[in-house]
């Protein structure tokens, strides 16, 4: 037989009373909705400021492939001694564009190509600030990274 001790139960349902009498700190749905337009503001103010810095960060993908591209030309020229305007024959591959699921932002190509000059193009395949241009950046021989068409 289990002992009942009835000023134990007393205390424990005492003290459970306590509890749920005891109003709970907490945010109401109206106060939620106001961080949630607050951070919505803020977010909206900032986002045009950093479109440009995020167009300059992708342009830095399309300098790095150019400077790997006329690497690869210099190479193709001292052992042919002309420049080639087939990627194939540097060996390079296009890495898969986000068009096509990828991570690539810039489509690679080679403009020009002869005995003594070449010209290769890195053309973005996205509009990075939505203004309809595409940004475009070139390489030649004399190791000359510009940019053709700011976006």
């Amino acid at each position: 037989m289990v002992n009942f001790d009835y000023t134990q139960h007393m205390i424990c349902k005492r003290s459970i009373k306590k509890i749920a009498e005891k109003k709970l700190k907490g945010m109401t749905l109206i106060e939620l909705l106001l961080v949630l337009a607050l951070i919505g503001i803020l977010l909206s103010m900032a986002v045009p400021k950093l479109m440009p810095l995020i167009g300059r960060t992708k342009s830095l993908e399309a300098q790095m492939q150019l400077k790997h591209i006329l690497n690869l030309e210099k190479n193709y020229f001292y052992i042919n001694s002309k420049y080639t305007d087939n990627l194939d024959d540097l060996g390079f591959e296009q890495s898969k564009l986000v068009t096509e699921d990828g991570k690539a932002n810039y489509k690679i190509e080679i403009s020009e190509a002869n005995n003594k000059n070449f010209v290769a193009k890195a053309v973005s395949v996205t509009d990075f600030d939505q203004d309809g241009q595409m940004n475009v950046w070139q390489v030649n021989q004399d190791e000359e990274i510009k940019e053709i068409t700011k976006d």
